[in-house]
């Protein structure tokens, strides 16, 4: 098992089975709105970490933008499975060039 799907089982499990003091289930009870409010912070200092030419950094913040989004699918009932399935199907088309419109700016 990879460490996307452990760490989806360790915060589905802190869903159905609160533990005080955990920083995963005070997500959960603040809600959905404040899971995205994360999600868009850790996806800024994820952007910062990246100008900044950190990579240390940018593996951090980029770890801490996996785990709120993995927060996220779990509050939306989202299967990491389905996530990683598509990840798989869209590793298969590496190399296709897609068709990009041309698009008039001027106008």
């Amino acid at each position: 098992m990879d460490a996307l799907s452990r760490l989806y089982e360790v915060v589905c499990d802190r869903q159905k089975n609160p533990q005080e003091g955990s920083y995963t289930c005070y997500l959960f009870e603040k809600g959905l709105d404040k899971i995205l409010k994360k999600v868009g912070e850790e996806s800024a200092e994820t952007i910062i970490a990246a100008k900044n030419n950190d990579n240390n950094e940018l593996a951090n913040e980029i770890c801490d933008l996996l785990y709120h989004l993995t927060v996220l699918m779990a509050q939306q009932n989202l299967p990491v499975e389905q996530v990683m399935d598509i990840l798989d199907q869209r590793s298969k088309k590496i190399g296709n060039l897609k068709q990009f419109h041309n698009v008039d700016k001027n106008s």
